[in-house]
């Protein structure tokens, strides 16, 4: 691991506050991710106004979903071969200017094709932002701080879009939600160039693994594109089949490529950490469960509860807010005290506790009694999970690798999302369509559907825990503080 090592920045580029520069980080991702979201409660309105069929309207979210997993893995080598901080910038740039002609879009094609380029946009400032805040904090109690930041941002931001959806298309105009990222994707790019410190990449010359680029890209954007898919017919249809073997053969591919590639796209050494494959497959599972959680209950507020789009936005505020609470003030210290590994198992039976409670909602449910203690439960453990799972997906042992693990535990979130939203919501309305077909009142169906979705979420959620019991390992030396060494010093403890 020697020919990695990367020589400490020179005092220029470490002179201003790293503190600031983390602010800029996390407001340029939390655009990202509030993209993701806040086009949802919006749907029925740009339907309405572009003319979008039923079937196509499903691709205004499902275009960015498509390119932003599909292109993680390589923005995040991207970032290592030619510098976090240019990727990052030009990313902000790509997606800036993609928000802008998504709210000037007059056609369904125009906003479906720049959705897509938003989805770009949005890997490449994704993929890499992870590695330079690791890189930014070498201090362990620093470092822990600015990823209980950086876990907010990613845990709260996609139902504060589903909020700030709500509130812009019903007071504004759809428009709005892709507009208003332009002032805040320009002063975000000015103050990236001014303030973000940056190192130099490997280079070109180390090589960027173009045909395992291909193979990658390939199969995650077939793999994702086949999950969403699988919402309109069953896995036990041909054309799911086949599009499931095409996309799990390119990426057995990819796996060929990169144990044989000079230059890896993915170098096959960072599963050698078991904090790193662990950490992985906890997110995946995480996520799952709880983007088919989000998805599910937005239906159950405006089909089951009768709430309109705004009500429905500002009804999950409750677990964002628990979110800032948790992640912003206490998660830092809780790791720093007990160590990532207990904080996180802790909140991951939070996390399961909450979708526990909401399995049991009724169809007449009351919000305050029903619905706000499993949002207060979900919203601690997933702020006190979170920051402390991060810092255990980045466990990587050179700086280097660094760009390559954030754009890793990037993708694998975005396929959990994907993976937990087709799933649950395919179940839900199987379980749905069976209650009716057994003269079940709509009403009484929906919320059969929903429960069971909420169940499986739990279950996800319960095998990450079991995962993060028994996979992942505390570091030899004793002490609280250990788990919170920096990563090359986690990976060689976890081996």
């Amino acid at each position: 691991m020697a020919r990695m090592s990367t020589p400490a920045p020179p005092p220029a580029q470490t002179a201003r506050s790293p503190w600031l520069a983390l602010v800029i980080l996390c407001v340029g991702n939390l655009m990202i991710i509030l993209d993701g979201s806040i086009v949802t409660v919006a749907l029925p309105t740009i339907q309405q106004d572009l003319g979008f069929t039923q079937s196509g309207l499903a691709w205004v979210v499902n275009s960015y979903l498509i390119a932003f997993a599909g292109l993680l893995l390589l923005s995040g080598r991207l970032g290592d071969l030619l510098g976090s901080k240019h990727i990052f910038t030009a990313g902000l740039v790509l997606f800036t200017a993609a928000s802008l002609a998504c709210g000037l879009a007059t056609a369904p094609w125009a906003l479906v094709a720049f959705r897509f380029v938003q989805g770009v946009g949005g890997a490449l400032t994704s993929a890499v932002a992870l590695g330079m805040i690791i890189t930014l904090f070498q201090d362990p109690a620093q470092r822990a701080k600015a990823l209980a930041a950086y876990a907010f941002v990613g845990a709260a931001g996609s139902s504060l879009g589903l909020i700030l959806g709500g509130v812009l298309t019903q007071s504004l105009s759809w428009e709005w939600i892709f507009l208003v990222n332009v002032p805040i994707g320009v002063v975000a790019i000015v103050l990236t160039l001014r303030v973000v410190p940056g190192l130099p990449g490997l280079g070109l010359r180390q090589g960027a693994d173009v045909t395992g680029a291909v193979l990658a890209t390939g199969g995650l954007m077939l793999l994702v594109y086949t999950i969403i898919k699988a919402e309109d017919y069953t896995w036990s249809d041909a054309r799911s089949l086949g599009l499931l073997l095409a996309s799990l053969a390119l990426l057995a591919g990819f796996v060929l490529r990169q144990a044989r590639a000079a230059s890896p796209l993915l170098p096959l050494h960072i599963f050698r950490s078991r904090t790193v494959s662990g950490a992985n497959v906890i997110m995946l599972l995480m996520v799952a469960g709880l983007f088919g959680y989000q998805f599910c209950t937005a239906l159950y507020f405006q089909n089951v509860l009768g709430y309109d789009a705004l009500r429905t936005g500002l009804a999950f505020l409750p677990a964002p807010v628990t979110i800032a609470v948790v992640s912003l003030g206490l998660a830092a210290r809780l790791n720093q005290r007990f160590g990532a590994r207990p904080v996180l198992i802790g909140g991951l039976l939070l996390v399961a506790a909450g979708l526990a409670l909401l399995a049991r909602v009724p169809s007449d449910g009351q919000y305050a009694l029903d619905v706000v203690p499993p949002f207060i439960l979900l919203g601690v453990g997933f702020g006190a999970a979170m920051p402390a799972l991060m810092g255990q997906a980045m466990s990587v042992n050179s700086p280097n690798d660094a760009g390559i693990a954030s754009g890793l535990v990037n993708t694998t979130q975005q396929v959990g999302a994907s993976l937990g939203t087709a799933v649950l919501a395919t179940a839900a309305a199987s379980h749905t369509a069976a209650l009716l077909r057994e003269h079940e009142n709509q009403i009484d169906a929906l919320t059969g559907g929903f429960r069971l979705a909420y169940a499986l979420s739990a279950a996800f959620v319960l095998v990450s825990l079991l995962v993060a019991a028994f996979v992942l390992r505390t570091p030899r030396s004793a002490g609280p503080q250990a788990t919170e060494q920096a990563p090359s010093d986690t990976a060689a403890a976890t081996g």
